[in-house]
Parts: structure tokens; C-alpha cells; sequence
């Protein structure tokens, strides 16, 4: 999991008169959210507009925290379709009501971008940090902390897109921001620290990134305590990154505390709680530790099914995470239903012109390369392969790994002719 920094929005109970009903639909909700289950929680959220829409005008400040709830909770159950006619009517009742150069209207575009750049929407997101950096940077100044979280924002949507090096000066320029006006101890900054330290090790750049991540835990350490969830997510780094270095017994331990302290604070049928069984199942993986592999996956995806469903992208990732272990081990035919599985929700949830579903894509067709599906395989890496070139663009290290699996197909069939393109390119 990398751990990202956004606008986080605050629950609200209104306080008028009359609104008995509006108050305890608020807390049922509030409360259920809390324990991670967003599927219950809708219903409670959707009401609450319902009844808000019937007792308040628009343009009350309380009938658009419960329509912010409401988003929320869409988002977090992967219902992007519905979230974003919400975000998009928060941005239009904010920029009536209070201007565009107030922080709610920032607020609104930040979270509206954030949900763009999570189903991969990129071009849509872009603009709107855009907008929203240039107004907090009128309105606050380049020293403001508000202005470095839309920096950080923006830096992860272009680390998102592959683009590294327009991400990493953003990045360092909201440091140095935190840095000089909430100190070196403060978790904000910890948290830039941390999504730098992702950045480095997504770019091979280990021997930057390690330090960074031994510094945000020692922060959130000190800063939180060792129960936060906040510093399980620093050891939770810490073991992603001495897994991609291969340093596997360093890894484990810091898994599994990171595991340990979300099953003490969420309990096990929590969404963030199937974060921590995945990854430390992808370790075992990486270890040749299947059958501890297989039980964690399993585990994991059962968790997303009970709390996610069954149409969430997470559901979805530990369908494609359980295949991939299968396909490793040689069982194709019990990987092959689970990524065309994976392929048919994200097709669903997030599009065609997207890279998660362009990624479950080549994994299938990989898996018909080793099977020697050949046919089946290429007009699969076709697909991936465009939809990579139009959403990633042609430097992104995901269309070199379409480029070269086509070529390796090419060498397979004996058309040499056809490979040598794709492996110059």
C-alpha cells in the first residue's frame, strides 16, 4: 500500500433544530464508516441526503457535508460512477456559495481530482489540481502548508502516469514547505517523506528511498505512537521496499507488526486490514512460500468481497494477485478464470481506457503465451499495448513491458521479422 496524503473530509452532525432524524442517520453512518463497512453505511448516507434535500436548501453548509459523506462512501466502495456526479455538484454548490478562492471550493476540486486519479482518469485530474495549486497559490502564497498538499496531490498523480521527474521536484518542494512551517517532526511531514521514498523506489532509486522511509517511521513514531495506523503504514513501506529489493527476511517482520497493529485498531473484516494480508501474502509469494502465499490471498479477497463487494477494483486486485501465484506455480487453468474475472470488473468499474485494466489484460495474455494460445495471447497484448501507448504514453516502463512480452511472441511463432521492431522500440 502506499500511503497517500489528500484532503481528508470531516464527518459533521448537524446541529439544528428539528433534525433528530438528520443527527442519528449522521452517526449510524459515522459509526459504520469507522469500522470500514461502507456497504452498510450507504443507505444511512443515502437517506441522509434525501431527508437533508427535504429539510435544507442547497445552500446550507450542513446539506453539503452530507453529500460529501456520500461521495465518500461511493468512492470507498469503488461505486466511481455515482461518487462523481456527487464531487461534481459539491465543486458547482461550493463555487456559488463561498467563491472560487476559498479553501472549501480547493477542498472540493482536490477531492474531486483525487477520484479521477484513483480510477485513472488522468487528464481530468491533472487540469483540476491545476486549478486548485493556482488558487491556493493566489490566495496562501508558495509557503503555505495547504499549498504543499496540493503539490504532493499532483506528484502522486504524475508518479501514477510514470512521469517521475516532473513528480519528484513537486515532491521536494512541499518537503522543503513542511519542513520550514510545521518542522521536522510534525506527520505531514513524515508523510512527504514517505511518498518520496515510494517515488525513489518505484524509479530502482533503493538507496534514496530506504532513509526517507527510516525517517518517516522514527517521526510517526514519535509524533503518533507505535499503535497509529499511520506509523503500521511506514513499516508497511519499509517491508514493500526490502521486498523489491529482495531482502526478504527484512521484510517480513515489518509486515507483520504492520499487520499486527491494523488487526488491534480495525479487526480483521476491515479493507485496510485485507491491505496488510495481501502484501505479506505477496512476500510469501516472492518467497516460494505458497501455500502460506494462497491462504493469505484467499483470505485477503474474502475480506474485500465481505466489506467491498464483489465490483470494487481492490476485489478485483486480489482476484488478479491469487491468479498471478497460480500462474507462477504452473496451475494456468485454476489462474485463467480468476484475470478473466479481474478483466470483466475492472472493465465494469473503471473503463476500458484505463492501466489496471490494461495491465489485467497482458496478464491474461501472458498466461496464453505460456499455454501456447498464441492467437488468443496477441490480440490481447495488442489491446493492453494501445491502451497503454494512449494512457501512459510511450516512456512509461508498462508499454516497454507491452512492447517486449510482443516481441517474445513474435520469437515463439518464428516471426523474427515482426519481434525486431518491438524489441528496438
Amino acid at each position: 500500500m502506499k500511503y497517500l496524503f489528500i484532503v481528508w473530509l470531516a464527518f459533521f452532525i448537524p446541529h439544528t433544530s428539528g433534525a433528530q432524524t438528520l443527527l442519528e442517520l449522521n452517526q449510524k453512518f459515522i459509526d459504520l464508516f469507522r469500522q470500514g463497512k461502507y456497504e452498510e453505511a450507504i443507505p444511512f448516507a443515502e437517506r441522509a441526503v434525501g431527508t437533508a434535500k427535504k429539510e435544507l436548501s442547497e445552500d446550507q453548509p450542513d446539506y453539503s457535508t452530507h453529500l460529501e459523506n456520500l461521495g465518500l462512501v461511493y468512492e470507498k466502495t469503488g461505486q466511481y460512477a455515482k461518487a462523481e456526479p456527487v464531487y461534481i455538484k459539491l465543486v458547482e454548490i461550493k463555487a456559488r456559495l463561498v467563491g472560487k478562492e476559498h479553501p472549501d471550493y480547493i477542498t472540493s476540486l482536490n477531492n474531486l481530482a483525487d477520484l479521477y486519479r484513483e480510477i485513472g482518469q488522468y487528464a481530468k485530474a491533472e487540469s483540476l489540481y491545476v486549478e486548485a495549486k493556482e488558487i491556493r497559490k493566489k490566495v496562501s502564497g508558495e509557503n503555505h502548508p495547504d499549498y504543499a498538499v496540493i503539490l504532493n496531490n499532483l506528484a502522486l498523480l504524475y508518479s501514477a502516469m510514470g512521469q517521475y521527474t516532473r513528480a519528484e521536484p513537486l515532491y521536494i518542494q512541499a518537503k522543503e514547505i513542511w519542513k520550514k512551517t510545521l518542522g521536522e517532526t510534525h506527520p505531514d511531514y513524515a508523510t512527504c517523506l514517505n511518498n518520496l521514498a515510494v517515488l525513489y523506489q518505484d524509479m530502482g532509486q533503493y538507496e534514496k528511498a530506504e532513509p526517507l522511509l527510516l525517517e518517516a517511521k522514527e517521526i510517526r513514531k514519535k509524533s503518533l505512537g507505535e499503535t497509529h495506523l499511520d506509523y503500521a503504514a511506514s513499516l508497511n513501506n519499509l517491508g514493500e521496499l526490502y521486498r523489491y529489493m529482495g531482502q526478504y527476511e527484512k521484510a517480513e517482520p515489518y509486515y507483520i507488526e504492520a499487520k499486527d497493529i491494523w488487526k488491534k485498531a480495525l479487526g480483521e473484516n476491515h479493507p485496510n486490514y485485507a491491505v496488510a494480508v495481501n502484501n505479506l501474502a505477496l512476500l510469501y509469494s516472492d518467497m516460494g512460500q505458497n501455500e502460506k502465499a494462497e491462504s493469505l490471498f484467499i483470505q485477503a479477497k474474502e475480506i474485500r468481497r465481505r466489506t467491498l463487494g464483489e465490483n470494487h477494483p481492490l476485489y478485483a486486485q486480489s482476484l488478479n494477485n491469487l491468479a498471478g501465484l497460480y500462474d507462477a506455480i504452473g496451475q494456468y487453468e485454476k489462474a485463467r478464470p480468476l484475470y478473466v474475472q479481474t478483466i470483466e470488473i475492472l472493465k465494469k468499474v473503471l473503463g476500458e481506457n484505463n492501466q489496471y485494466y490494461a495491465l489485467s489484460l497482458h496478464n491474461l495474455a501472458v498466461l496464453y503465451v505460456k499455454m501456447g494460445q498464441y492467437e488468443k495471447a496477441e490480440s490481447l497484448l495488442v489491446q493492453s499495448k494501445d491502451i497503454r501507448k494512449k494512457v501512459l504514453g510511450e516512456m512509461h516502463p508498462d508499454y516497454a513491458a507491452s512492447l517486449n512480452i510482443q516481441a517474445m511472441l513474435y520469437i515463439k511463432t518464428g516471426q523474427y521479422e515482426k519481434a525486431e521492431p518491438f524489441i528496438l522500440q
